[in-house]
């Protein structure tokens, strides 16, 4: 099949073997796992994981990618889910009474990448862990710590439901087309527990959100709505601080201090 990719879903696909051999390996997956694949593509990750696995879903929400697939995979253990991942429930794909949970995998479209990791969290009681080949931008954020440039909103959200891992480095020649950009592959595991809880997880989110929404600002300025000068004392919290300076913790304790005089 000779499929050109299209700009409005974010195609590119990965045709690298050495990379997807390398990829395989970091996922590890298991025979008897129930994994889902985001954008399958043609099928680089999706063929040699349906080699060592039973059953594959894929959600994939390119018409013209799903009809390749509905004859490319005929007669093998994949379901085909043409629907948006965004759109997507993976609650679905579970049976609570087994206990087990999904495994999810794959080589996010650029273009909504971090909707989609959101989307993820919403659904991280049914899911084990997660890979996924990102912009390699957008995995530095992921990972990164308090005081480093990277460091921002997206790094405090998925950090504090995920332990992450930068696993592979990925380069645009990798694939087909090339992107214009590096590429890396992460892995994210839920915590089952998690180290810092957030005793309203909406005031968590939009104390979050308040703090980054003007990152140059000092936390005293974009926290004034949430805390006062005996609010940061209370906290033991230099106002002078930015919201980069923070780590999950800093949030979770700013969070659980308002909710205790609400």
């Amino acid at each position: 099949m000779k499929h050109i990719a299209k700009k409005r879903f974010g195609q590119n696909f990965l045709t690298d073997q050495a990379i997807i051999a390398s990829l395989i390996d970091a996922i590890n997956p298991q025979p008897e796992e129930i994994i889902v694949e985001i954008g399958p593509g043609l099928g680089a990750l999706t063929k040699p994981l349906l080699k060592i696995i039973k059953h594959l879903h894929v959600v994939e929400i390119d018409r013209d990618i799903v009809s390749w697939m509905q004859k490319e995979y005929a007669n093998t253990a994949v379901t085909i889910h043409n629907v948006d991942a965004l759109k997507f429930d993976f609650a679905k794909l579970v049976n609570n009474k087994s206990g087990e949970n999904l495994r999810v995998v794959g080589n996010l479209p650029y273009n909504i990448s971090t909707p989609i990791l959101f989307h993820l969290l919403d659904n991280l009681a049914h899911i084990t862990d997660m890979h996924f080949m990102l912009q390699k931008e957008v995995v530095e954020r992921m990972v990164a710590l308090p005081s480093t440039p990277a460091y921002g909103r997206l790094s405090v959200m998925l950090q504090y439901h995920l332990a992450m891992e930068y696993l592979i480095p990925v380069p645009p020649e990798a694939f087909e087309p090339a992107p214009k950009v590096e590429s890396a592959f992460v892995g994210c595991l839920p915590y089952a527990a998690k180290p810092y809880v957030a005793l309203d997880y909406k005031l968590f989110a939009k104390i979050v959100l308040a703090a980054f929404g003007q990152r140059r600002k000092t936390i005293r300025n974009t926290l004034k709505d949430f805390l006062s000068n005996e609010d940061f004392a209370k906290l033991n919290l230099n106002s002078q601080l930015r919201a980069e300076n923070l780590s999950v913790k800093n949030f979770v304790d700013i969070c659980n201090h308002i909710h205790s005089k609400l």
